[in-house]
């Protein structure tokens, strides 16, 4: 689908306008603005995106929470904890994302860390050139299960293409760490292409989305995402999710933009 030339500018002029470090005060993404190691903005962003649903207000709020029974030292929290350095995480919850998943979560990022030293390594194999961001979620999601029960309750905490899930917290994840730092995203990964990441979607998105007439019935799973993508590659092929601003920051501040 083509979009119109009055459309696009607009969308433009939007994406630039929420992009800008402004736009952290009130979004989660401030929690992991808040370390300087790389290791750290990592791990934080990580657990920052996994619990990114509901109010922005109440996600940082939980999020700040987290990192301070980690010390305010998340790698080397997660790296170095022991089962009694772990019982600072007994009894965070955030909806239904609880210390159970928690402490489950930190100890097979543990495993994973020791052996592949950074996040970034353990999504993109070992910094192998992954060609698709679905290979590496679906990868990933292997991975980080792969010594835990078949059907143990925090793997729907940790969405996959193989569901086909739009994974819009991970997709969110990875525009933070590969987009170029800009005063909102961080460029701190680069063994991936900004142009290969996927439109992370969620209510705001979709809800926009279908009015401004970019997409009708849009669906929240892999395929809608791969559909939004596509289009916002068209458009602006090295940065297709830049364009995620706008959607969002219209659908949020309910801005009439036409």
């Amino acid at each position: 689908m083509s979009l119109d030339a009055h459309l696009i500018e607009t969308l433009w002029e939007a994406a630039s306008y929420y992009n800008e470090p402004g736009f952290i005060e009130n979004d989660p993404i401030q929690i992991p603005h808040s370390f300087t190691d790389a290791r750290d903005i990592e791990i934080a962003g990580f657990f920052t995106a996994l619990i990114s649903w509901g109010q922005r207000k109440t996600i940082i709020n939980s999020a700040k929470n987290l990192f301070l029974r980690m010390d305010n030292a998340p790698y080397d929290f997660i790296v170095n904890s022991s089962i009694d350095d772990q019982k600072s995480l007994i009894a965070f919850s955030h909806r239904t994302f609880n210390d159970f998943d928690l402490i489950l979560l930190v100890n097979q990022l543990k495993r994973l860390l020791i052996e592949d030293k950074t996040l970034e390594n353990v999504f993109f194999e070992g910094g192998k050139q992954i060609k698709t961001v679905e290979m590496s979620l679906v990868n990933f999601h292997k991975k980080l299960f792969s010594t835990t029960e078949p059907k143990c309750r925090t793997m729907k905490h940790i969405a996959t293409p193989i569901k086909n899930s739009a994974c819009k917290r991970l997709n969110m994840f990875l525009r933070w760490m590969v987009r170029p730092a800009d005063g909102v995203d961080f460029g701190i990964w680069n063994t991936v292409n900004p142009s290969v990441l996927k439109m992370p979607l969620d209510t705001h998105v979709i809800r926009v989305t279908e009015e401004l007439g970019i997409m009708s019935k849009l669906k929240s799973d892999w395929k809608g995402c791969v559909d939004l993508t596509r289009i916002f590659q068209e458009i602006h092929p090295e940065d297709p999710v830049f364009f995620d601003f706008a959607l969002f920051g219209i659908g949020v501040n309910n801005r009439n933009i036409s």
